[in-house]
């Protein structure tokens, strides 16, 4: 079999198996290289698994509260085997679904572990990782070692665990996202560091499914990123629920006990408190996959454990391309593939527009879930916009009430002078599949006259998303 391509990507997750499957199709000759797990971290130990880990810790929460909604539901338990098994098996199947899409789009799979020796040469060799063993088999036909040369390569080779040094993961009291994925059972507590999405995600879980949960953020309000209104509110949901927050803190030392851990927990102003717990989640950020594929040698630019790159996927060197997390922030799935349709069509001569990282979503799916896109009020100020900002509750939506969901906020942020939406944020349930109409609107250009003549239907969650429009004009109806 020919081993010449036009385009050649190391990484098959989101980003690398997209950006295949639109190369494909654009015509170019193309391979993927992958040493674990067609999907990558995000569809094998990311995005899907913690979304069914989630989806059963939630429906365990519903039955355990079937007497708000008139029905019985007596001796309600879990076999946490049995929720670890589901999560797995829904993976398994979508891992399965990339490697028919790669086959019907007739990319070739190369298996094994990739080093860019020069420009337009890549060797492949046995995967050399141990650490996680693959947890699906590799695709049949999938070519293996051996030289590859190609005029466009892409790394696409996503991000890890970021680890604290004197606070390594071992795989047994202190754990990453992977062994919290697949607990043996269910720990009575534990201590999660960072509150980020990763973070109060697996935090959401843990205390939905009974452990004693304290969350530890080094910032003064948990998930940071967002909009400090959301971010308060927030707080108060996950302390209501159950879990013990402490913000302006960090785990400045971990103890391993008989029984678990202890975690000296060091406050802004010195002083330590001690948690005792059976594990630890080292929740704390991620790191680009950058070492071990030639990009040293070959003097590609890197900064902060990240490839540089412009708006087109492309690196120093001429024929090396970047995408994803692997490429630097925002470190999101749906991010990783819009650069790689990008990087490719640009290869292509199709002149693409670079994407804005400013009207890309972010979504967590803790309980209440959260989610945003575009400026914070505070960072519209700082960035010189007078604003304009509606807000409705979710206590005034007849849809929220009837479901039995009547806590959350929609928050919308405008331009005062063009009418422009600089942002959104929500937090309540269902939000991060509601999130995406203001995407659309900020992506079309939309003035808050337009949204106030768009009909929403009723009734639909997605009314609050125009009365937050109506509020930020003083022409709010239901409140």
């Amino acid at each position: 079999m020919a081993t010449d391509y036009d385009v050649l990507i190391i990484g098959s997750g989101p980003g690398g198996y997209v950006t295949a499957i639109r190369a494909a199709q654009l015509g170019m000759k193309t391979a993927i290289v992958e040493r674990e797990h067609l999907g990558g971290i995000c569809l094998n130990w990311g995005c899907i698994p913690t979304k069914a880990l989630l989806r059963s810790a939630e429906i365990y929460h519903y039955m355990q509260h079937a007497g708000d909604y008139g029905l019985k539901a007596e001796n309600v338990s879990f076999d946490a085997s049995e929720v670890i098994k589901r999560s797995r098996g829904v993976s398994g199947q979508l891992n399965g679904g990339v490697g028919h899409l790669l086959k019907k789009n007739k990319v070739d799979v190369i298996w094994g572990e990739a080093k860019i020796t020069k420009p337009g040469e890549v060797l492949v060799s046995k995967p050399s990782k141990e650490a996680m063993k693959p947890q699906h088999p590799q695709p049949k036909n999938a070519l293996g070692e051996g030289t590859y040369k190609a005029k466009n390569i892409i790394v696409a080779t996503g991000a890890r665990p970021r680890v604290i040094p004197g606070i390594e993961p071992d795989g047994d009291k202190i754990w990453t996202y992977f062994e919290a994925m697949v607990p043996k059972d269910i720990p009575k507590s534990l201590v999660i560091m960072g509150s980020g999405a990763i973070g109060i995600e697996f935090a959401s879980f843990y205390n939905a499914m009974g452990s004693e949960v304290t969350v530890v953020e080094l910032m003064d309000r948990v998930v940071p990123v967002e909009d400090e209104e959301i971010s308060k509110l927030a707080q108060k949901r996950f302390e209501k629920a159950g879990m013990n927050i402490i913000t302006g803190a960090k785990v400045a030392k971990v103890e391993k006990t008989g029984k678990g851990i202890t975690a000296h927990i060091e406050g802004k102003d010195g002083k330590v408190e001690k948690v005792a717990a059976e594990k630890l989640i080292s929740a704390v950020g991620v790191i680009g996959n950058i070492e071990s594929l030639g990009l040293e040698e070959l003097g590609v630019r890197t900064d902060r454990g990240c490839v540089v790159v412009d708006g087109y996927g492309t690196t120093n060197i001429k024929g090396i391309f970047a995408i994803g997390d692997v490429a630097g922030p925002p470190m999101l799935a749906h991010k990783a593939e819009h650069e790689g349709v990008i990087c490719v069509e640009a290869i292509a001569g199709k002149k693409p527009h670079t994407l804005d990282k400013e009207k890309i979503p972010g979504c967590t799916y803790c309980n209440p879930q959260i989610a945003s896109v575009g400026m914070t009020e505070a960072q519209a100020k700082e960035a010189g916009h007078k604003v304009k900002v509606g807000r409705f509750p979710f206590m005034g939506n007849g849809k929220a009430i009837a479901l039995g969901e009547p806590d959350g906020l929609i928050k919308t942020v405008f331009d005062e002078k063009t009418g422009q939406l600089l942002g959104a944020h929500m937090i309540g349930a269902e939000v991060t599949e509601l999130i995406q109409g203001y995407v659309v609107a900020m992506t079309l250009e939309t003035t808050e006259e337009d949204l106030m003549h768009t009909v929403f239907p009723h009734p639909t969650l997605s009314e609050m998303m125009h009365e937050s429009v109506l509020d930020a004009y003083d022409r709010v109806i239901h409140m």
